[in-house]
């Protein structure tokens, strides 16, 4: 079965360890739409922290798609068009903030093209704005700021203090959210059931392809899930050794474009 859709994480996958994408890179991409093959990028970025690798490949003019937050909420880039989109329960924003203080982490959401922080200073919530060149705000009074939906929460703290975290984060809020590690210092509090996997099985709903004409590349935790749903599921040679073992095959790391192998062995037909 020939493959239709070609879903791209961004860290350490679309991106080198220099966050750019190299103009080889660009080209397979591009040429791949040309070709008729949709490519998608599923990322825990914000849709804003996106546009740039979204652009440089070209989603705006071939009618590519956006899955941000995880999966949480899905664009076409080319149009503007929410597809679909779900947001944390009521109230939930500020109960995260006060776990978050009560565990000692950090916090961030986001909200209008920014992130919206407990504190500006946090390097893990600098990382993120640095990377999606986003602008950090940092409310006076929570509790009476955080009043807008917000597709997802993050705590922040060092690997050690997350690894322990995430069991007893996971027991808290079993049934009302997902809780998943995207990097060692990033722990993703998610809508329940809201992941990468669930994301695409919305948009190839929308598209008319199943799952079996699905590529998914990604090197991080979450981006196991939609490797163990696609038909086709790729982990980089940088990729964590735990999203190794999930994939189907591995790919040369993302220094070493990684993702034209993909496209030359797998998808590459014309």
């Amino acid at each position: 079965m020939a493959y239709e859709l070609m879903v791209l994480d961004v860290d350490g996958t679309l991106v080198n360890t220099n966050k750019e994408i190299t103009e080889r890179t660009k080209r397979a991409l591009m040429e791949c739409q040309e070709n008729g093959i949709k490519i998608a990028i599923a990322s825990g970025r914000s849709t804003e922290g996106i546009r740039h690798q979204a652009r440089a490949i070209g989603l705006d003019r071939y009618g590519g798609y956006v899955l941000s937050y995880n999966g949480g909420h899905i664009t076409n880039f080319a149009t503007g068009e929410v597809v679909y989109d779900i947001p944390l329960p009521e109230g939930m924003l500020r109960e995260l903030y006060d776990y978050s203080k009560k565990h000692g982490t950090g916090f961030l959401t986001y909200h209008n093209g920014s992130i919206v922080a407990g504190w500006e200073d946090d390097p893990y919530i600098v990382m993120d704005a640095e990377a999606c060149d986003i602008p950090i705000y940092v409310p006076k009074d929570f509790h009476r700021e955080l009043n807008f939906p917000v597709n997802k929460c993050i705590l922040t703290a060092e690997p050690s203090r997350l690894a322990e975290l995430e069991p007893v984060a996971a027991a808290d809020y079993e049934g009302r959210l997902s809780v998943y590690r995207s990097e060692g210092f990033y722990l993703e509090m998610m809508p329940l059931g809201i992941d990468k996997a669930y994301g695409i099985s919305k948009l190839i709903q929308r598209l008319g392809f199943n799952r079996g004409q699905v590529v998914c590349c990604g090197d991080g935790f979450n981006d196991i899930s939609m490797i163990e749903y696609a038909g086709l599921g790729v982990a980089m040679e940088n990729a964590k050794e735990e999203v190794k073992k999930r994939a189907d095959y591995i790919a040369p790391s993302c220094d070493e474009d990684g993702l034209i192998d993909v496209i030359d062995r797998f998808i590459k037909d014309w």
